[in-house]
C-alpha cells in the first residue's frame, strides 16, 4: 500500500468522500435533535463539500499545492450552508493552511494539519460547545499529534485518525445533555467521522471501514417529535440568514461585534475580500442593512424560516414512524426531568409527555401522545394522581385500543414496566401492571411553600423540608437526609428488599452519594439503587419494593 499520495490522489478522494456524506445525508440530518433545525446537518455539509468537489474538479493536473488549497478553501467557503457547513468550511481551511506549512504529506504533516485545523475551526465559534463537531476535529487532532509521538506511518496514522474520530462521536452524548435525552450522538461530529473515513478509504483504496457506525447511527435517529422544543433557548430566533459578503474594507470586528447582538449561532468566516455570514435572526433586513451601509456587497442571500422547518421536519419523522410495522404494544408516560425520561425509555415507553406536580397534561396532550405512538395497543402510566382522569378521558377518545393503568408516581411505572408480558393480551398485562403497584411505597422530598400541618397535625412553616409518604408530610425538619431517615423508619424500611432513589435536579452527586451512605449505614441490608431523575422541586424521590 503506497504512502506517496499525489493531488490527483486527494482529489479522487475528496470525490469519493462527497458520494460518502451524500449518501449519508439522510442518516445524518435525523441525527439532528435540535428543535429548531438550521436547514438540515447532513444536507448542509454534504452541500458544502460538493462545492470544493466542484472547485478542484477544474484545476489542471499540473496545479501547485497552493493553488489547490485555494480551491479548496474558496469552494468551501462559497459552498457553506448552514452552521455546520461553515464550521466544515474552517475545517478545511485550517487542514489547507497546516498542510502547506508541513513538508511533506506524512504523519508528522497530518499532526500540522489536523492542529492547524482545530485552531481554524475554534476561532469561527464565539461561544464553542462540548459535544459538537468541535469537540471531534479537537480529538481528532489530539490523534494526530498521538501517532507523531507513536512514529506511526502515514496509512497507521490515517486509520488511527479515523478511529478516533468515531471514537469521539460515541462520546458526544456524555458531553451534550440534549443527546443523551435523545439517544443519539452528535450530528455534525458524525458526519465529519464519516467524510473523513470515507477520505482515507478512498486514499488508501481499502473501501469504507466503519459501515458498522452507519448502522449504530441508524438505529439511534429519532423517530418521533423532538419533546423539548419549547424548552429551547434559542427558539426565539426565526430566520436562519447567511450569505457572502464581498468587501476589500470591512471592519471584521466590528462586524463580528455587530452579528451576536441580531441573534445567535452568529458566524462570520473568510478574509479580505471574500465572506461567509451565518447568523440566527429575527431581522434579517437589518443584518443585510449593516454590511451594505459599510460598502460591502452581498450576494448568494439564503434566508431560512426555522419554525416551519421545525414543523416540517417533526411531520416527516412522525410519518416515518407511521409508515413502519406497528408494534403489538406501545407505552405513553408522563415524567418531569431528563433522567426520568430516559430512564422510562430505556424501559420500553414509547412517548414521555412532560409533566407532574404541578404541571398537569392535559386531555389532548395525552391524546396527542397516544397518536403518535406506532402501536396496535398502548399502555398510558399517568404518574401523578392528580393526572389519572385526564388520562382515562385520554384512553377512552384514542382511535387504538388504549388502557390506562393507574400509576401515581415515576417509581410505580418502573415496577409497573417491569411487569409487562408482551405475549399477554391488552387486558391481562393492564392487571398484571396494576397489580403491582401495591408493592411499591413512594417517598418524596420538598420544600413547604406555605405554613402547614404534618399528617399528625404538628405545624410547620414554609421553607421547611418535608417528607411525603404515600401522599402524606410525615417527616418535617430542615436537612434532606435526616428527613430521608426518619421518612424510612416510618415506612419499615428494613422490612423491604430495595430502595430506589431518583435525585433532583438541584441534589448534586455528592449530595446524593452522602445520603447514599447514610442510609447504608443505617439499613445495611437493603440494597439501594440511585439514578439521575433531574426532576424539578423534589430533591429526592424514592420508592421501596
Amino acid at each position: 500500500m503506497s504512502e506517496t499520495y499525489t493531488l490527483n490522489d486527494v482529489k479522487r478522494a475528496l470525490a469519493q468522500a462527497s458520494q460518502m456524506l451524500s449518501s449519508q445525508k439522510d442518516t445524518i440530518n435525523k441525527l439532528n435533535v435540535f428543535p429548531v433545525p438550521d436547514g438540515d446537518t447532513g444536507t448542509n455539509m454534504s452541500l458544502t463539500i460538493e462545492s470544493v468537489v466542484r472547485s478542484v474538479s477544474e484545476l489542471s493536473e499540473n496545479t501547485s499545492r497552493e493553488e489547490f488549497a485555494k480551491a479548496v478553501v474558496q469552494g468551501a467557503l462559497m459552498g457553506a450552508r448552514g452552521n455546520s457547513g461553515v464550521i466544515t468550511s474552517q475545517i478545511l481551511r485550517g487542514l489547507c493552511e497546516g498542510a502547506l506549512r508541513a513538508e511533506h504529506f506524512n504523519t508528522e504533516g497530518l499532526s500540522v494539519a489536523f492542529a492547524r485545523s482545530q485552531e481554524v475551526a475554534f476561532q469561527a465559534v464565539r461561544k464553542p460547545v462540548e459535544g459538537t463537531i468541535l469537540t471531534v476535529i479537537r480529538d481528532v487532532a489530539s490523534a494526530a499529534r498521538t501517532a507523531q509521538k507513536k512514529k506511526l506511518s502515514t496509512n497507521d496514522a490515517l486509520e488511527f485518525i479515523v478511529n478516533e474520530a468515531f471514537a469521539s462521536v460515541h462520546r458526544t452524548p456524555e458531553l451534550l445533555s440534549v443527546l443523551k435525552e435523545n439517544n443519539v450522538v452528535d450530528a455534525g461530529g458524525y458526519g465529519l467521522a464519516l467524510f473523513i473515513d470515507a477520505f482515507v478509504s478512498a486514499l488508501l483504496g481499502r473501501g469504507a471501514a466503519h459501515q458498522d457506525e452507519v448502522l449504530f447511527a441508524q438505529n439511534t435517529a429519532p423517530k418521533v417529535e423532538i419533546e423539548h422544543i419549547e424548552d429551547w433557548e434559542g427558539s426565539e430566533f426565526r430566520y436562519c440568514t447567511e450569505f457572502l459578503v464581498h468587501s476589500e474594507t470591512v471592519d471584521v470586528e466590528a462586524a463580528r461585534e455587530f452579528l451576536p447582538t441580531m441573534g445567535d449561532c452568529d458566524l462570520m468566516v473568510g478574509a479580505h475580500p471574500n465572506f461567509k455570514v451565518h447568523v440566527h435572526t429575527n431581522r434579517p433586513d437589518k443584518v443585510l442593512a449593516w454590511y451594505l451601509d459599510h460598502d460591502a456587497q452581498i450576494s448568494e442571500v439564503h434566508v431560512h424560516n426555522m419554525d416551519l422547518q421545525s414543523a416540517k421536519r417533526n411531520e416527516e419523522l412522525s410519518e416515518e414512524a407511521h409508515n413502519e410495522p406497528a408494534t403489538p404494544f406501545g407505552f405513553v408516560a408522563v415524567a418531569s426531568g431528563a433522567g426520568n425520561a430516559n430512564i422510562l425509555k430505556s424501559l420500553g415507553v414509547n412517548v414521555v409527555v412532560s409533566g407532574g406536580q404541578t404541571m398537569n397534561p392535559s386531555t389532548k396532550e395525552l391524546l396527542d401522545a397516544i397518536a403518535r405512538v406506532n402501536a396496535n395497543n398502548v399502555i398510558v402510566l399517568p404518574n401523578n394522581s392528580n393526572i389519572i382522569l385526564a388520562a382515562q378521558s385520554a384512553c377512552d377518545m384514542a382511535e387504538i385500543p388504549c388502557a390506562l393503568v393507574p400509576t401515581t408516581s415515576v417509581p410505580q411505572a418502573f415496577s409497573a414496566l417491569f411487569a409487562f408480558d408482551e405475549a399477554a393480551s391488552l387486558e391481562d398485562n393492564v392487571h398484571a401492571m396494576t397489580e403491582v403497584l401495591d408493592q411499591v411505597s413512594t417517598g418524596e422530598i420538598t420544600t413547604a411553600i406555605k405554613d402547614s400541618h404534618d399528617a399528625h397535625g404538628n405545624p410547620l412553616s414554609a421553607g421547611d423540608i418535608i417528607g411525603i409518604v404515600n401522599g402524606n408530610i410525615e417527616a418535617v425538619g430542615t436537612d434532606i437526609t435526616d428527613v430521608c431517615l426518619r421518612m424510612l423508619d416510618t415506612m419499615q424500611a428494613d422490612s423491604f428488599d430495595s430502595l430506589t432513589l431518583l435525585a433532583g435536579a438541584d441534589f448534586t452527586d455528592d449530595a446524593l452519594s452522602a445520603l447514599e451512605a447514610a442510609i447504608e449505614e443505617h439499613y445495611d441490608d437493603l440494597e439501594i439503587e440511585s439514578h439521575r431523575g433531574d426532576q424539578p422541586l423534589y430533591p429526592v424521590v424514592f420508592s421501596l419494593e
